[in-house]
């Protein structure tokens, strides 16, 4: 495709922003550049969804495109670091039920709060102004921090000052004052409230009671095109087609929406497909990277992949990864980097770590080093973990350094059963899978419902995810999600079609900003969230009828629908877009993704040429399919990537775009406006 010459001068085009054409090697780009009017369409919603402040999603997505400003790196590590200092030199006095002078460190907002003074503790990104550096840099006795003692050092005094222009970031969930909160081990019976206005579903019934204990009115349901939009995404990763959402909207049967989401989720291959994301992540399963070239790596995709679309009962499913055959065993296996590497990072120690975090909500990554100092968990915890799966007898190493203590195969909850150390590590991690998905276990349970929750709804009942020790904003809604998956067979489908058939997932999208976080959190509908790296891949391959050929997952396929991608996008390898949208590389556990938009990946999504050669041929493919008649082609792009029809400035727009003889470009033009509108990007 060769630029227009009525595409407008190059003074307008530097005006507007660039859908692609990044030159390659110096070389001149060969592909078109958007209209004026399709950066209108993109500029004029990116707008109307901030000055609504639907989402703070959409205006950073507007301030990244348009100013294309990058953050700069964290360089300070806050636990390991900041800690230690603030413990050691400030903790008498300012931890605790201690608040001398009204100052209390317990938290970042007690921090910022600052004392009786009323100056704030510290200005984030400004430690020459920040009350916390000039007390502990003053000369003056009576001024100086800490009060008694020494004087900080001078490289204490650096690491603060580098953490606070850094914008003093947090660990989430972290207070020096712990909450002296933990879930009990076993599950509780929660008593339902009585249901109201007919709305009879368990979650209703228990955030209804919460809604009127805080004197929150219950939001209001979202439309028939908002909720098919929403489900699809979520259940199986996909916009729903045109001729359906239609359907839909028209289908006058009040238990339709149980109706679809009963559907969804008995798509096999694409619930499988979609699923195959979130477990990727937390299983650090992928198909290139670190290890494989040298068989220090190994796949479970065709395990995982077929265990998804066979909805394998979770309390198996736990099992056969902890205590694997050999189609399996990838997990527990971990990554052998090569050379030489640090005592916390060795196989046995992954073990423990990834056990922890991804199956009980537990970050053990501290407590690798040393005792932890943001959570209970000890170094004798995990190494005692560690041991189960590690067929050399372990020495604990504190922080990297031998302490000639040896570890002791045992389980972190013994009042659930404990390790028999005799036994040699297969038979070790055949109990501990034994034990760990014992009914009494509610860490499993519960780790996993929160996760479902807060994938569907944009934030954990328990949250941040990782840190189950953290006081959930309903702790009967986490019991009561856990029990419904333990008694309904640890059946995951099942407790999302709980979820999803309940009023609290059909609610309208809350505006986020203002609403109180932490403990103050009030649920007052699903909140908006950006597509993953695979949903935006597939929606394009979807509109434009671009998916790959072939995958490069070994999974068992089924024949999809001609007009849906055969191959999704969890099945192939990265690429430079989607790892820009914020598709890991798995090296580690991952339980939540970037929320923040980057410089990159604004770059990438104006530049990018497989996208745009994408966009390029499913111009010609819409107009194909679907033109010549400039009408039918803008009421079939809105609804099947809006899953509506367009609004009568919209349509006046890509008239304009499409002009009264579309061409293929035209076409492409007006896809690529409506793919970068904030709503296209964000299920809501």
């Amino acid at each position: 495709m060769k630029p227009q010459a009525n595409r407008g001068s190059r003074c307008e085009q530097a005006q507007r922003r660039e859908a692609w054409g990044a030159a390659r090697n110096g070389a001149a780009p060969n592909v078109s550049r958007p209209t004026a009017d399709a950066v209108r369409l993109v500029r004029d919603h990116a707008e109307a969804a901030i000055a609504d402040t639907i989402l703070p999603v959409a205006s950073a997505w507007l301030l990244v495109i348009i100013a294309a400003l990058s953050t700069p790196a964290q360089g300070v590590d806050f636990a390991h670091e900041v800690v230690p200092i603030l413990r050691k030199h400030c903790g008498e006095c300012h931890t605790g039920d201690a608040r001398q002078g009204g100052f209390s460190l317990n938290t970042r907002e007690d921090l910022l709060a600052g004392g009786d003074s009323g100056t704030p503790g510290l200005v984030p990104g400004e430690s020459a102004t920040s009350e916390l550096v000039a007390r502990v840099t003053s000369d003056d006795p009576d001024y100086r921090m800490p009060s008694e003692g020494e004087p900080l050092p001078p490289e204490a005094i650096a690491i603060l000052k580098a953490w606070i222009d850094e914008r003093a970031p947090w660990e989430p969930g972290f207070a020096f004052k712990g909450t002296a909160w933990e879930p009990p081990l076993a599950l509780r019976e929660v008593a339902l409230p009585p249901a109201v206005d007919g709305r009879t579903n368990p979650i209703d019934r228990v955030v209804d009671a919460a809604l009127t204990t805080h004197g929150v009115p219950r939001p209001p349901r979202c439309d028939d095109r908002t909720f098919i939009r929403r489900a699809s995404l979520d259940l199986v990763g996909l916009l729903p087609e045109p001729d359906r959402v239609e359907a839909f909207v028209a289908d006058t049967d009040p238990d339709k929406r149980t109706r679809l989401v009963r559907d969804l989720l008995a798509d096999d291959i694409a619930y499988a497909d979609h699923w195959l994301t979130f477990w990727n992540d937390l299983l650090r399963n992928d198909y290139t990277g670190t290890g494989f070239i040298t068989g220090g790596r190994r796949q479970i995709t065709t395990w995982l992949h077929r265990s998804l679309a066979a909805n394998v009962p979770f309390d198996r499913f736990v099992r056969e990864l902890v205590s694997p055959a050999d189609e399996s065993r990838g997990f527990v296996d971990g990554i052998v980097w090569r050379g030489t590497v640090n005592a916390s990072q060795t196989v046995p120690i992954q073990f423990a770590q990834n056990v922890g975090q991804t199956f009980l909500g537990i970050n053990l990554k501290c407590a690798s080093c040393h005792d932890s100092f943001v959570d209970r968990w000890t170094l004798r915890q995990t190494y005692d973990l560690a041991a189960i799966a590690s067929e050399q007898s372990l020495e604990l190493a504190r922080c990297d350094k031998a302490t000639g203590v040896m570890a002791t195969p045992a389980w972190i909850f013994p009042d659930l059963g404990q390790i028999d150390a005799s036994l040699p590590p297969a038979g070790r991690l055949a109990q501990l899978a034994e034990i760990m998905t014992k009914p009494d276990n509610g860490w499993l349970s519960r780790t996993l419902t929160n996760r479902l929750w807060h994938r569907l709804m944009g934030r954990g009942i328990v949250h941040p995810v990782d840190s189950l020790r953290t006081p959930p904003w309903s702790a009967d809604l986490l019991d009561l999600l856990a029990g419904d998956l333990v008694s309904h067979g640890w059946n995951v489908r099942h407790v999302l079609e709980t979820i999803c058939t309940s009023e609290a997932y059909a609610a309208v999208t809350p505006a986020v900003e203002g609403q109180p976080q932490g403990s103050e959190f009030v649920f007052r509908g699903p909140l908006p969230r950006r597509m993953t790296a695979e949903q935006f891949t597939d929606a394009v391959w979807t509109l434009a009828g671009t998916a790959p050929a072939k995958p490069d997952a070994e999974v068992l396929a089924a024949p999809a629908p001609a007009s849906l991608p055969m191959v999704r996008a969890a099945l192939v390898k990265a690429t430079p877009l989607m790892a820009a949208l914020g598709r890991p590389n798995r090296d580690q556990v991952v339980t939540s993704r970037p929320s923040d938009l980057t410089t990159l990946e604004a770059i990438l999504l104006a530049n990018e040429q497989s996208l745009a050669d994408e966009i390029a041929k499913g111009g010609g493919r819409i107009l194909a399919e679907h033109g010549p008649d400039p009408d039918r082609i803008t009421s079939w792009i809105f609804t099947a990537a809006l899953s509506r029809p367009p609004t009568a400035d919209e349509a006046a727009v890509a008239q304009d775009l499409l002009g009264s003889t579309p061409t293929a470009e035209n076409v492409a033009d007006c896809l690529w406006s409506v793919v970068m509108l904030p709503e296209f990007q964000l299920v809501r």
